[in-house]
């Protein structure tokens, strides 16, 4: 690839990364509108659901999330009930996130989204699978950019 052309838009991988992503979040964010929760939240409250408790730098590794992105997000689900925050009593130093009856409640109400997420999306479901493989790729090799 020549100089010119190694800064056209059409030659960037990080441009159809972003822009798909931006599009899958406005879809995200218009179905958690009766959740009353955002797109980062909503992912937040998944690892929740499946992990009960964990630390604030433990749930930052696992959404690719660093602290500053993280504590406004979990004060804003505390102020709405679904997780509660508190010093572990091990470590004062580690702040421990956990998930709320409310916040388990609002699981019942997620199990639409998943589906009508599926019904947007134009991708055959092994398409859909390998796009998810090749994604994880990249977040793997992350470091080395």
């Amino acid at each position: 690839m020549n100089k010119e052309d190694s800064l056209k838009l059409s030659n960037q991988l990080c441009f159809p990364l972003y822009a798909c992503s931006r599009k899958v979040i406005k879809i995200y964010n218009s179905l958690l509108k009766d959740l009353d929760i955002t797109y980062p939240q909503y992912i937040t409250m998944m690892v929740l659901w499946e992990e009960k408790e964990l630390s604030v730098k433990e749930l930052g590794k696992k959404l690719y999330l660093d602290s500053g992105t993280l504590t406004p997000l979990l004060k804003n689900l505390e102020a709405k009930g679904f997780v509660a925050r508190n010093r572990s009593d091990k470590d004062e130093r580690v702040l421990i996130v956990s998930i709320t009856d409310k916040g388990e409640k609002l699981k019942e109400k997620a199990y639409s989204v998943p589906d009508s997420i599926a019904g947007c999306v134009c991708l055959e479901p092994e398409e859909a699978h390998m796009l998810y493989r090749l994604l994880y790729k990249l977040l793997g090799e992350n470091e080395k950019f």
